[in-house]
C-alpha cells in the first residue's frame, strides 16, 4: 500500500486556485470545527500559534476526516522540526523566512528520504505510516510531500529567481506583513512600493510553474489572483472569533 495521495499537491500542480484559512488556536476541537467550514485547505500554524508537536499531531488527527486538505507551517526551517511534523502525518509543509536557494535545497532534502535526502527512516512507528499499516510508505512518501517556502524579506525577494529554480519546491508563499516591515513600512502591504514588489513576485512565481501563495485578508485579493496567486489564505480562525465577539459586544454594551 502506498502513501496517501496528496490532493492539495495535485491541485497546485494542475494550476487550480485554492483558498484556505490559518488555524491559530492550537486546539484540536477548533480544528475539527474548521474542517467542516468548506475551505480548500487549512494550515496549522506552528510559527505564531502556541503549537508543539503534540498539538500539531492532535489537529492532524482531528482533521483526518475533513474534506479540506491540511498543511503545517513549522516555526523554523530546521531539519529536526520537519522530521517531526512529517512523521506526525503532515504531507504539506510550509517553511517561513527562506532567503536563499541553498536554504531551499536543504529544506527539500529534509523532506526527502535517503539517498537523496536527510529525512530519518523511522516511519514504522509513526502516524504517517499508520503505524506500519502503510507497507510501502518509505518507498512512496517523497512523491506525496508538498513543500511550500515563504519569501518575506528583501533578501528573499532578491534571491527569488534562484529559489524558484530549486527542484522539489512546490510553491512559494509571499508573507506580505513581514515583507512590508522589512521594507520599512510596519506590516502595511498596501503601501504602493510594497504592493508592486508583491505583484511582481507573484507573477514571477506563477511564470515558473510553481504555485504562488499569499495571505490576503483585505481588498488586495483580486489583484493577487490576477497576478497568479493560487494558494491564498483568506482568514484566520482567531480573527473570525474575535471580530464576531467584538461586534456583539459593541452592539449591546454602550
Amino acid at each position: 500500500m502506498p502513501a496517501p495521495i496528496n490532493t492539495l499537491k495535485q491541485r497546485l500542480a494542475a494550476g487550480d486556485t485554492t483558498f484556505g484559512c490559518w488555524l491559530s488556536f492550537a486546539e484540536s476541537n477548533v480544528a475539527e470545527m474548521m474542517g467542516t467550514a468548506g475551505f480548500d485547505w487549512l494550515l496549522i500554524d506552528g510559527e505564531h500559534a502556541p503549537n508543539d508537536i503534540r498539538s500539531i499531531r492532535d489537529q492532524l488527527t482531528a482533521l483526518q476526516g475533513s474534506p479540506s486538505s491540511v498543511a503545517v507551517r513549522v516555526p523554523v526551517g530546521e531539519t529536526w522540526v520537519i522530521k517531526q511534523v512529517l512523521d506526525a502525518g503532515a504531507q504539506t509543509v510550509m517553511v517561513p523566512m527562506v532567503e536563499s536557494a541553498d536554504q531551499a535545497r536543504e529544506l527539500v532534502r529534509a523532506c526527502t528520504y535517503p539517498p537523496s535526502g536527510t529525512r530519518g527512516v523511522g516511519a514504522a512507528s509513526s502516524r504517517a505510516s499508520r503505524f506500519s499499516g502503510i507497507a510501502d510508505y518509505v518507498k512512496t512518501a517523497d512523491a506525496q510531500i508538498c513543500l511550500i517556502v515563504q519569501v518575506e524579506s528583501r533578501a528573499g525577494i532578491a534571491a527569488l529567481d534562484d529559489i524558484l529554480a530549486v527542484d522539489g519546491i512546490d510553491g512559494v508563499f509571499i508573507g506580505p506583513a513581514d515583507l512590508a516591515s522589512d521594507m520599512g513600512h510596519s506590516a502595511d502591504a498596501t503601501v504602493p512600493a510594497v504592493h508592486d514588489v508583491i505583484i511582481d513576485a507573484l507573477k514571477r512565481i506563477a511564470a515558473s510553474g510553481k504555485a504562488a501563495g499569499i495571505m490576503s485578508l483585505g481588498d488586495s485579493t483580486p489583484a493577487y489572483l490576477e497576478a497568479g496567486a493560487r494558494f491564498v489564505a483568506v482568514g484566520i480562525d482567531v480573527l473570525f472569533l474575535i471580530k464576531t465577539a467584538r461586534q456583539a459586544a459593541a452592539k449591546w454594551i454602550k
